[in-house]
């Protein structure tokens, strides 16, 4: 795995990104690989604060996996500062390869770097393989999460 590269994403990135993203049932239902448009326009909102962090995973010359990593300030736990690991997504020809565990383990110990002192994601209820992941990687299911879409 030395070939791998964790990089910030660009906007050449995006139609590889994309298409990971919709690369599942869940994705397929809400994401637009036809229309880049908003996923470009995002991305250079996101690159902009330094508190975002979207990374790809490059093996060669290809785009292999991704995340997003956000950092956020807090009053609670004592003025603590957390990150919240979403959208990770691995190509379907690299599931099982590890490549998932480094782009976590790369997402926490830039979590330390920044100085957070506990880093959160949420998992899809129907992505039981994805929970069995996260729990081997030290994760633990001790909360409930809600989402209101607007």
């Amino acid at each position: 795995m030395g070939d791998l590269e964790i990089r910030p994403t660009t906007a050449a990135d995006i139609p590889a990104v994309v298409a990971m993203l919709a690369d599942d049932p869940l994705g397929a239902q809400r994401e637009s690989p036809d229309d880049l448009a908003p996923y470009l326009a995002a991305l250079e909102r996101l690159s902009s604060d330094p508190n975002q962090h979207v990374v790809v995973a490059v093996r060669g010359e290809r785009v292999v996996g991704t995340l997003q990593l956000t950092v956020v300030p807090g009053l609670s736990r004592r003025g603590a500062t957390r990150s919240i690991i979403e959208g990770v997504r691995i190509h379907a020809g690299e599931r099982g390869s590890g490549l998932g565990t480094q782009l976590i383990e790369w997402a926490v110990d830039e979590s330390r770097r920044q100085g957070c002192r506990l880093v959160q994601l949420t998992s899809d209820n129907t992505r039981t393989d994805a929970h069995r992941f996260y729990e081997r990687l030290g994760f633990s299911a001790s909360h409930t999460g809600f989402k209101l879409q607007l």
